[in-house]
């Protein structure tokens, strides 16, 4: 993940945070959580000059790789010991 993609990610992040925090994500349907994220997805829309579904699927893309990232250093952190295979 480039720097770029970093502060891209971080920026919805950090709006996320407010806009849902008062959210229940196990029971608010997904589309209702990306209608809040609305705003800060069009803006970003328009500074890259991309369609807001590009938006979305970056922010997509990017935040699964973001978890995959996590889950490797958490494992790498718990050692070999606590690795097991699902």
């Amino acid at each position: 993940m480039t720097d770029a993609d970093r502060t891209f990610l971080n920026r919805i992040n950090k709006y996320a945070e407010e806009a849902l925090k008062d959210i229940d994500p196990q029971n608010t349907h997904v589309s209702e959580q990306l209608e809040k994220l609305r705003p800060v997805m069009e803006e970003l829309s328009k500074e890259m000059g991309l369609p807001i579904e590009d938006v979305f699927i970056k922010y997509m893309d990017l935040a699964s790789e973001q978890g995959v990232e996590a889950e490797n250093k958490y494992r790498e952190d718990l050692g070999p010991d606590f690795d097991f295979k699902i």
